[in-house]
């Protein structure tokens, strides 16, 4: 049975009919989520080196990405595969956001290590695989810091919710949610991007929705095409990989955009806007 709309207390549209805007930024210019522009989040899967940061950095914010993001502790399926760079990760982040004047977002895995992200990050990302990690939820509510919150692989919308519910419910009212597509019978892509999840999700709660194309695509062709679609079904931004050279990627590289082609993306995404009167964010 679906969530009746009065479990959604802090997060239903009726708190809030207007909607919510979600400022992310604390030692930089903060940038507005659920506002009339969309913002675009990208940056590499993962934190390897400083240098990959900060070239991957410059590209995205030179072609309109408002917000740097990067995994520093790296969630894999495998235990054997890349699993980030750990503290050292969240410092490069933290200095290549600085330098360039943009927030940052890295995924945080564990309850016990949402302190040691303060002063690093502007903005939490708790991951699919933690949508219903309520230890973890709780933890990211009284950090004080705005957090993004991606739907899990087999989570309905009002699960997804319910989730925003944990982290809302300890006075944190910075959410924002992310579609990154749910698991099906379909295997011609990672995920099947819920869009038809995203207008409902933007019906039922005031927060702000964004979307994720690259987890869902898992495959390079397809994360514009996605993007695109997310956009004009309402999405208030997307979130999306970037790498400087994806085929070395040490993880997600099929999915990752190169700089190039995120320029492109930056491009249809800026005509979808104008459409939509919803301009895409410009940072000053």
């Amino acid at each position: 049975m679906p969530a009746p709309d009065d479990a959604l207390r802090r997060s239903g549209r009726a708190a809030r009919p207007d909607g919510s805007v979600v400022a992310v930024g604390e030692d930089v210019p903060p940038v507005a989520f659920g506002g009339r522009e969309v913002v675009l989040v990208a940056g590499p899967c993962a934190v390897e080196s400083r240098e990959q940061v900060e070239r991957t950095a410059r590209a995205v914010v030179a072609a309109g990405a408002a917000l740097l993001r990067g995994g520093a502790f790296k969630g894999r399926t495998s235990p054997y595969a890349f699993p980030g760079l750990g503290a050292e990760g969240l410092d490069v982040l933290r200095d290549v956001g600085r330098a360039l004047g943009v927030p940052v977002c890295s995924e945080v895995l564990d309850a016990e290590h949402v302190a040691a992200f303060r002063g690093k990050v502007d903005l939490l990302q708790v991951g699919a695989r933690n949508m219903q990690n309520v230890s973890l939820l709780r933890a990211c509510g009284r950090s004080g810091l705005p957090v993004l919150l991606k739907r899990g692989l087999a989570a309905t919308v009002e699960e997804w919710l319910l989730a925003a519910e944990y982290v809302m419910s300890e006075g944190n009212e910075r959410v924002i949610l992310c579609e990154r597509g749910i698991r099906t019978f379909e295997p011609s892509t990672r995920a099947t991007l819920d869009l038809a999840g995203v207008v409902v999700a933007r019906q039922r709660t005031h927060l702000p929705v964004i979307v994720d194309p690259s987890h869902a695509a898992g495959r390079r062709a397809l994360v514009p095409a996605l993007g695109r679609a997310a956009l004009a079904a309402g999405a208030d931004g997307l979130i999306v990989e970037v790498h400087p050279d994806p085929d070395r990627a040490l993880s997600d590289g099929p999915q990752a955009l190169t700089p190039e082609d995120f320029e492109g993306l930056v491009a249809d995404c800026r005509a979808i806007g104008q459409a939509l009167g919803r301009p895409v964010l410009a940072r000053a």
